[in-house]
């Protein structure tokens, strides 16, 4: 078991300590569950009243903490919190799971394929024709990379995801199980003699570096050319990216959201959870769209919007307001 000092774990977070305890640190854990051998945090003033219930030795503060830490305890105390605690948090990290070789024996790596160094494929992968695969990347098991796509360097994939065809994933990043990257984008369209015609869908997708896919999540590939996920975008579990969709650098998408097709992101967009954004819509730089949104147009840089059909925040606000009143008046 890992045990580090306060002294070692400031170490790591260039805090400043408050109090004093001689106690080592051998895990992290929640204010209301931390024994006296576990570190955490505060984040948040409002959490400041569970310190004194908490059996916690430790905890890591933000700078206007308005508490002492108290006899045989102590505070470290930093900037932000949040991003301190993400720190310890990769301290005390498991290891990963293990490789014994770097290839295994059931995997099947096409002779054409380019490896790097020290790129490890677990059991049941396949590697196509002509794929490339950067130094120091992993493929957990069952893993599916398709032909003439290229993986950059210390990108991790895990397992069951598949990447179609002519993809491109760059450095950094990290694919989470089941996801697939480069599925058919959704087109179909109305024949007397058919029904339903399939558009082919003859594109791609392009995901930059440093760039995190959840589980279960979809980005489609383009009719025409490319679907696009800029630098730095971190998408949660369970998103649908349309195809021919763009978003720039440092975008987030959580949980159940979903872009329809050709629909353009700009820098540092949040999509909160559930909402679902319009076909060939673009929302500019720093735009909010509150969970369980439902965006119809065009949002201007650094707009909140809200609601179904979503409306700028301030407004829909005043919406619910209203309609809240006149149903508390109704009752009278």
């Amino acid at each position: 078991m890992r045990s580090y000092s306060i002294q070692e774990i400031n170490e790591v977070i260039n805090g400043v300590i408050y109090g004093a305890t001689s106690q080592s640190i051998t895990a992290t854990e929640q204010l209301e569950k931390a024994s006296t051998s576990e570190i955490s945090f505060i984040g948040n003033k409002k959490h400041e009243k569970y310190w004194s219930t908490s059996n916690a030795s430790v905890a890591v503060v933000n700078e206007d903490i308005s508490i002492e830490p108290g006899e045989n305890r102590a505070f470290i105390k930093v900037k932000n919190a949040d991003l301190a605690m993400s720190q310890i948090l990769a301290l005390f990290a498991p290891p990963t799971p293990i490789f014994h070789s770097n290839i295994h024996k059931t995997a099947t790596v096409d002779e054409t394929a380019i490896i790097g160094e020290g790129v490890k494929i677990g059991s049941g992968c396949y590697v196509g024709p002509k794929v490339e695969i950067g130094a120091g990347s992993i493929l957990y098991p069952n893993v599916t990379i398709l032909d003439e796509c290229t993986i950059g360097r210390n990108t991790t994939i895990w397992s069951g995801t598949v990447v179609r065809e002519r993809c491109h994933i760059g450095n950094d990043c990290i694919i989470h199980p089941n996801a697939t990257i480069g599925a058919d984008g959704f087109g179909f369209r109305p024949c007397t003699e058919k029904g339903l015609v399939k558009i082919p869908q003859i594109g791609n997708v392009i995901i930059g570096n440093c760039v995190e896919i959840g589980a279960n999540t979809c980005v489609d590939r383009g009719k025409f050319s490319s679907t696009i996920l800029g630098d730095g975008c971190k998408i949660d579990n369970l998103v649908q990216i349309g195809h021919n969709s763009k978003l720039g650098k440092f975008c987030i998408m959580a949980g159940n959201s979903g872009l329809a097709g050709s629909v353009t992101l700009g820098n540092g967009v949040i999509i909160g959870g559930s909402a679902s954004i319009k076909d060939h819509t673009t929302i500019g730089d720093g735009a909010v769209i509150g969970a369980g949104s439902g965006v119809t147009g065009d949002v201007t840089a650094g707009k909140t919007m809200l609601g179904y059909p979503a409306v700028e925040a301030r407004d829909a606000l005043k919406q619910w307001a209203i309609l809240k009143r006149m149903v508390c008046n109704s009752k009278k």
